[in-house]
């Protein structure tokens, strides 16, 4: 479920450049609509975590199929800028509440880390699916893709824990009870909110990057059939990247690895700001997707550790949501100012180190008050 959810974020390189080649719109309008569509994820998500405890979960997965299918439809007939726009927001609040209701039951599980860790290893095969099959699509049948996606979600509704209402405030009581009783000072709340800004900063980069990089591809006349196959290819780095977070995250903690992977994400986005070639795209899309995954892992980790009660897990798709909103936003604006990808690259670049520093302010300040916390795994 959290695959089908997250189907239009892995492929948006791709869509990126359907949407230019077949529908005709700019490189800016590619930015807002993109925006848009993940935008409406945010926002479901966000809808999810208020209303996840007064409503089944079953029935929150089932609606959120039935908006994103009827939207994804919509978008075959309908092919103005201004109605696709409308159209992709309300299918990404569809995938929103699919999505953050699968992830609340991930981060729920007695060991998150490797509940996260999973479905971001199978992540890594529907993103290299997307990449290598959805360009021998028309747009119609990209659609109908996602839409099949969602409605092959249907009969394993079954899987979800139907709790509701009363049932999931007296778990949320039970739990909070059991913690207290066994911690003796729970991680301030605000903690938890710089994870979820920091989420957000580093889905800023990921978001305009991921959007772009193929478009920015073409801008350099690099060879086209290269670009995808790189895109195709390098989605198999996350296999690599689900792997190498375990192992380092066992030994070295959570926060730390992440610490340098985000400095290393930093150069491997702002590398391409000198231009592009075929050599610079290979090495900064294989290291981009290898440390996507490691910065997923430990995030989400990191907010499951500092987040017993699971309260806030629902929260982190409307956190990715929200970047990637201003992502694409921010580079469709610097490219409207005829800035050029140089400058959207050194945005990506900026946007990581801001992550950084979220987390090296958390990193110190529990490092001799919660080491428990600076080192959790």
């Amino acid at each position: 479920m959290t695959l089908a959810g997250y189907a239009v974020l892995v492929g948006v390189p791709v869509i990126s450049s359907a949407w230019v080649n077949l529908l005709g719109f700019s490189e800016v309008q590619v930015g807002r609509v993109a925006g848009a569509d993940l935008g409406g994820l945010s926002v479901g998500a966000v809808a999810t975590s208020l209303i996840i405890s007064r409503i089944s979960r079953r029935q929150l997965i089932l609606m959120g199929i039935l908006i994103a299918v009827l939207s994804n439809a919509s978008c075959i007939w309908i092919t103005s800028y201004d109605y696709v726009l409308w159209l992709r927001f309300i299918a990404g609040f569809g995938s929103g509440l699919i999505t953050a209701t699968a992830v609340s039951c991930l981060g729920a599980c007695s060991k998150p880390a490797l509940a996260f860790n999973a479905m971001l290893f199978a992540f890594a095969f529907s993103q290299a699916a997307e990449m290598h099959f959805l360009p021998m699509l028309s747009m119609r049948n990209i659609y109908l893709t996602f839409i099949i996606c969602f409605l092959v979600i249907i009969p394993f509704i079954r899987c979800i824990p139907d709790f509701k209402g009363k049932e999931i405030m007296e778990i949320t009581a039970y739990q909070e009870n059991e913690i207290s009783s066994s911690t003796t000072n729970l991680v301030p709340k605000y903690v938890v909110w710089f994870c979820l800004s920091a989420i957000v900063i580093t889905y800023v980069n990921i978001g305009a990057y991921w959007t772009y990089i193929e478009l920015a591809a073409a801008k350099d006349d690099t060879d086209p059939d290269w670009v995808g196959s790189v895109l195709t290819w390098s989605s198999l780095c996350s296999l690599l990247g689900c792997l190498f977070a375990t192992l380092l995250s066992n030994k070295f903690g959570l926060l730390r690895p992440l610490l340098v992977t985000l400095i290393c994400q930093s150069s491997v986005v702002g590398m391409l700001a000198q231009g592009i070639t075929d050599v610079s795209i290979l090495v900064s899309v294989f290291s981009f997707n290898l440390l996507w995954i490691f910065i997923d892992v430990y995030q989400m980790s990191t907010i499951a550790n500092f987040d017993k009660v699971g309260r806030y897990s629902s929260l982190m798709p409307g956190a990715q949501g929200l970047g990637q909103i201003l992502g694409p936003n921010l580079a469709a604006s610097i490219l409207g100012w005829n800035l050029g990808y140089s400058a959207v690259f050194v945005m990506c670049a900026v946007a990581s180190m801001l992550a950084f520093a979220i987390y090296l302010f958390i990193f110190i300040k529990f490092k001799s008050s919660r080491p428990e916390l600076a080192y959790a795994t």
